[in-house]
């Protein structure tokens, strides 16, 4: 398949790129997509960034090599990482989720003072430093919650410990007074209730999925290859681990969304 008939690959470290594809399957419902979890070497955060930029490029050539319209990467590790080189390397439209929400952010901030949970990864490329750069009123404020994906991953959004994770974490972020704040990884969005509930509503959570989503968007309806019609769809979903576990954990974060998962290996 070519242009427009082809699907768009989305390429995460696991599966906090799911909430990416949730979102990209309700902005776009009538694509085709290829997601690929590299869940056999997940989590990218605690890697060097050498490490995920490496492992990166060998999920996106896979997709690439499927005949992808266009690759999101749907993980801000990997995205800090190898941004500039996927640019370079693929012949498609390439999509992130650190410009996106960065600029959601700066739309929704009334203070200019802004936070970003993420991971450490993402912390240490100090990426969405970048992003608010050519902004000089921002005072970016960026907290690593390493912990936050062990508890999406074992499916626990609610309880006691939870929630004093997430006071120490984003203590800090109350500390500087933001007023928005970046859910700098996939992850993150299925802890939204935790989030809110501590931070309050005055503070503004802004999704790196919803902004990739509609990046995506944007971006295949100004190339002509999006498909504006309504369709047949299909979702594939492919993991570098155990494909029955890879379901599972889907199932229990997404409910039906994930489903027929395969097992890959990556050269």
């Amino acid at each position: 398949m070519t242009g427009r008939e082809a699907p768009i690959g989305v390429f995460d470290s696991g599966f906090g790129g799911l909430t990416v594809m949730r979102s990209l399957v309700d902005q776009l419902p009538n694509e085709d997509f290829v997601y690929l979890g590299d869940t056999a070497r997940a989590p990218y955060g605690p890697r060097s960034i050498a490490q995920v930029r490496e492992f990166a490029l060998q999920g996106l050539d896979h997709l690439a090599e499927r005949g992808v319209k266009a690759l999101v990467i749907a993980c801000n590790s990997a995205s800090s990482a190898v941004l500039r080189d996927a640019r370079e390397r693929y012949d498609v439209p390439i999509l992130e989720v650190i410009l996106p929400a960065a600029r959601r952010a700066l739309a929704a901030s009334n203070s200019g003072r802004v936070g970003v949970v993420c991971t450490e990864a993402t912390a240490m490329s100090r990426s969405y430093d970048d992003a608010f750069a050519v902004a000089g009123d921002v005072q970016l404020t960026t907290q690593a919650c390493p912990r936050f994906v062990e508890f999406v991953e074992a499916g626990i959004t609610g309880g006691e410990e939870l929630l004093g994770v997430a006071r120490e974490y984003l203590a800090p972020l109350q500390v500087a007074g933001i007023d928005t704040l970046i859910l700098g990884c996939t992850h993150y969005p299925l802890l939204t209730g935790v989030i809110n509930y501590v931070l309050g509503d005055d503070v503004v959570l802004v999704s790196s999925s919803d902004a990739c989503a509609q990046d995506t968007y944007a971006r295949l309806t100004r190339k002509g290859l999006l498909h504006d019609v309504p369709r047949h769809a299909s979702r594939q979903f492919l993991t570098t681990g155990d494909a029955d576990s890879f379901q599972g954990i889907g199932e229990r974060l997404l409910g039906r969304f994930v489903h027929d998962v395969e097992q890959v290996e990556l050269r």
